[in-house]
C-alpha cells in the first residue's frame, strides 16, 4: 500500500453564498493540490462537511474530483457511521470503482466497547470490496480505538491496511507503531504532531493544512520520511502558526479561510458551523501575506 505513504489530504466542499456546491472552486482546489505535490486524495470525509450533504450533492462532489483527478493520484472515499449495517450497505452499493481505499471513521455518539470497535471493523472487513483505512478521532466520537484493538483488527483482516490516528497521543501512535504488522500504515490526523509521528515510523498524513500549503506540507513529509530531521522541522516550525490558526474555531471553517485569502473558493459553511470570526480571519490573512514573502 505504498500509494498511501506520503501526504493525502481531506479535501473541503466549497460552497458558494446560496450554499450550494462551488463546482468550479473545488475543480481549482483540486488541481491546486494535485500540481502542487499531494500524493493522494480523501473525499468526502469530515473537512469535506459529509454530514451536511444530500446525497446528490455528494455524487456531485465525487464525480467533479474523479474526473479532476482523471487518474492522476489514488483516491481515498469516506464511508463511515455508527450503524454497522448500514455502513455495509453503502460498501456494498456505492460505485467505488474509481477509488483505492476507503476510509472509515470509528462509530460515534453510541460509544461502544473495544470489542463493538472490533465487530464493527469486523463485519466492514468481510463486506468491502476495498482496502479499508481505520479512522480514529476521539475527539469527534466520543471512543477511542485503542492500541490492542488496532492491532488485533491490523493482524486478523488483510484488508485493513492502515489507520488515521488522530487521537493526539503521540505514545499512542507509538505504541501502534511499534507493534503493527511490517506494512500496516500508520497515519497521522493530527497535522500538528505529523513530523513526529513520521519520524517515529508512520507512514505520512491525511491532512487538512496540507491542502491549503500542500507544497510545503508534502515537501517536508517527503524530508520526515527521508530522516532529513532538520530540513522537515524547518518547514513544520514555519507552518506552526497557521496549523493552530485553522483550527481554533473549528474545522473546515479555519481551511476555507485560508482558502478565501488564496482566493480560490468562499469562506462559506453550513450550519451548524459557522465562519471563523474577523480577528481569526485578519491573523490568517496576515500570516499568508508574510508567509508569501519570506
Amino acid at each position: 500500500m505504498q500509494q498511501f505513504v506520503g501526504t493525502g489530504v481531506a479535501l473541503i466542499t466549497p460552497f458558494k453564498k446560496d450554499y450550494s456546491v462551488d463546482v468550479e472552486a473545488l475543480k481549482k482546489i483540486v488541481e491546486y493540490n494535485i500540481s502542487s505535490g499531494i500524493d493522494y486524495l480523501v473525499v468526502l470525509g469530515t473537512t469535506g462537511e459529509s454530514a451536511t450533504l444530500t446525497t446528490e450533492e455528494k455524487e456531485l462532489v465525487k464525480e467533479t474530483i474523479i474526473n479532476v483527478n482523471n487518474g492522476r493520484l489514488p483516491l481515498v472515499l469516506g464511508i463511515g457511521g455508527n450503524n454497522t449495517a448500514d455502513v455495509v450497505y453503502q460498501l456494498k452499493n456505492t460505485d467505488l470503482s474509481k477509488f483505492d481505499a476507503v476510509l472509515s471513521v470509528s462509530p460515534y455518539y453510541n460509544k461502544p466497547t473495544q470489542e463493538g470497535i472490533y465487530q464493527h471493523y469486523k463485519m466492514l472487513a468481510e463486506n468491502s470490496p476495498l482496502p479499508i483505512i481505520l479512522y480514529n478521532v476521539p475527539g469527534r466520537t466520543s471512543s477511542n480505538i485503542l492500541p490492542k484493538t488496532v492491532l488485533r483488527l491490523a493482524r486478523d483482516f488483510s484488508n485493513i491496511i492502515g489507520i488515521k490516528e488522530a487521537s493526539g497521543d503521540i505514545v499512542q501512535a507509538m505504541d501502534i507503531i511499534k507493534d503493527k504488522p511490517k506494512d500496516f500504515l500508520v497515519i497521522s490526523g493530527d497535522d500538528m504532531i505529523t513530523l513526529p509521528m513520521v519520524l517515529a515510523g508512520g507512514a505520512g498524513v491525511i491532512s487538512v493544512i496540507g491542502e491549503g500549503f500542500p507544497k510545503e506540507f508534502s515537501a517536508m513529509i517527503k524530508l520526515g520520511l527521508e530522516r532529513k530531521v532538520d530540513e522537515a522541522y524547518t518547514i513544520h516550525y514555519n507552518l506552526m502558526d497557521i496549523t493552530n490558526m485553522i483550527f481554533e474555531q473549528g474545522n473546515p471553517a479555519g481551511i476555507k479561510e485560508v482558502f478565501s485569502h488564496l482566493e480560490l473558493c468562499e469562506n462559506t459553511v453550513r450550519l451548524p458551523l459557522v465562519p471563523v470570526d474577523a480577528d481569526l480571519s485578519a491573523r490568517i490573512k496576515q500570516f499568508i501575506q508574510q508567509f508569501k514573502n519570506k
